[in-house]
This record gives C-alpha cells, sequence and structure tokens, in this order.
C-alpha cells in the first residue's frame, strides 16, 4: 500500500466547437500566448478568445508583436470576468479590437488559419477577420474525477492544498494525530499532493509545473519522514 501520492493529472482545456479545429491545434490554433506561439505571427493580425483575465493578458502580450489582436467575448460585459486594471489597459491598447457578443463559427484555411469567421450572437451577422491566429483562453476543466470525495477540491474542481484548504477539512483526525498544518503542496488528506494544472491556483505552464513536480517530492521525502 502507498503511504503517499502526488495528483498530476492537469487539465484539459475547452476547446471552441468550431468544425476542423483539430485541423490547426498547434499550427494556428494555440491555448497559451508565450513567445514561442506568437514568434510566427509577428505583424499579422491574430484572434483571442475570452473574457478573463487569462485572455486579457494573452491579448496585451500579443499587441506588442501583432499587427492587431481581436478580443472575441461572448458576453457584452468585459468587466464581468476581468479585472478592472486589465480592462483599462486593453480598451486603451491602441492595436487591440474589442469585440464584445462575438464567436467563432468557421476557421478558414488549408494548412493554416487564413481568416476566422465570426458572428455577432445577437443579430446573427457574420463577417471574416483576416487573423491568422486564434489564442484560446475560456478555461480549464481538472482531471479529478477519480479524486472527489477523497480530498478538497474548489468550486471548479481543482485540488485546494496548503493554507486554501479549509478549516472544517483540517479537522479531522488524522490531522489531529499529526498536529501540524498541510505542507504547501499537501491536501486534505494528509500524505497526498497535488502538482501542476490539477492544483487549485497554479499557473498553467509547464516550467511551473515541472518545478512544482520537484517540490512535490522533496515534500513527500519530508511526509515519510515525519511519520
Amino acid at each position: 500500500m502507498a503511504r503517499s501520492v502526488i495528483a498530476a493529472s492537469g487539465a484539459r482545456y475547452r476547446r471552441l466547437e468550431v468544425p476542423g479545429l483539430e485541423r490547426f491545434e498547434g499550427v494556428s490554433v494555440h491555448y497559451a500566448a508565450t513567445q514561442a506561439e506568437a514568434q510566427p505571427f509577428e505583424r499579422e493580425e491574430v484572434a483571442v478568445v475570452g473574457g478573463g483575465n487569462s485572455a486579457g493578458q494573452a491579448a496585451l502580450f500579443l499587441a506588442g508583436r501583432a499587427r492587431r489582436v481581436y478580443l472575441l467575448v461572448r458576453g457584452h460585459d468585459l468587466g464581468k470576468g476581468m479585472s478592472s486594471y486589465l480592462v483599462d489597459r486593453v480598451t486603451d491598447a491602441e492595436n487591440v479590437e474589442l469585440l464584445a457578443n462575438t464567436e467563432v463559427r468557421e476557421l478558414v484555411g488549408e494548412d493554416r488559419i487564413e481568416g476566422v469567421v465570426v458572428e455577432d450572437n445577437r443579430s446573427g451577422a457574420r463577417w471574416t477577420l483576416g487573423a491568422k491566429a486564434l489564442f484560446v483562453f475560456i478555461g480549464a476543466e481538472a482531471n479529478t474525477s477519480w479524486l472527489r470525495g477523497a480530498v478538497e477540491l474548489d468550486e471548479r474542481g481543482f485540488v485546494l492544498t496548503g493554507g486554501e484548504i479549509s478549516r472544517s477539512a483540517l479537522g479531522g483526525d488524522a490531522w489531529q494525530e499529526l498536529s501540524r498544518e498541510p505542507y504547501l503542496l499537501e491536501t486534505s488528506l494528509p500524505g497526498v499532493f497535488a502538482a501542476g494544472d490539477v492544483r487549485s491556483g497554479s499557473i498553467k505552464r509547464v516550467a511551473s509545473a515541472v518545478g512544482e513536480g520537484a517540490m512535490a517530492v522533496r515534500l513527500v521525502h519530508q511526509y515519510l519522514a515525519d511519520t
């Protein structure tokens, strides 16, 4: 029987329901906006989908490299899901065009995207943007179905660790016997740790996940030495 477990089952990024999307993934459709994804589209037009902070940050990052960034938001109020300081920066950026009530309907191109067909979800009007890439930031779903009922999860299903765990979850016999607070990456079940995208509050980047994995291994050794 295992004395300790590290949960590193990650998360699945939500995908747009657009025909042929998978054909362009990794080439013109991306779920991250770093220099690696942005470099091929410098001085091009690109589109970002999403109304949260990740989408706003991606739009601003891409605005420093692309000729124009279209920020596509399904709703009408950007402030509903994005921090006010980001809303201000996005709306002040000269080469970021906010398209509210707008959804992607089709991707045009053969090997790469040559255009993005969008629709106004109020009027039904459609038109084509000259975007050569699509950056999708519409959230992620944690791979935690196997952990439900075993450890405490946040409202989105990501694993709570360390100081994020509720006091009620620490009231069990196991924690009372240990007489200590959870380690940084430890879950509400002593000896079970979480690292990477599956963890609530993680940065959702490969480098960060690798670092958390190394830290979790060290904490496992500490846990085993103390029990």
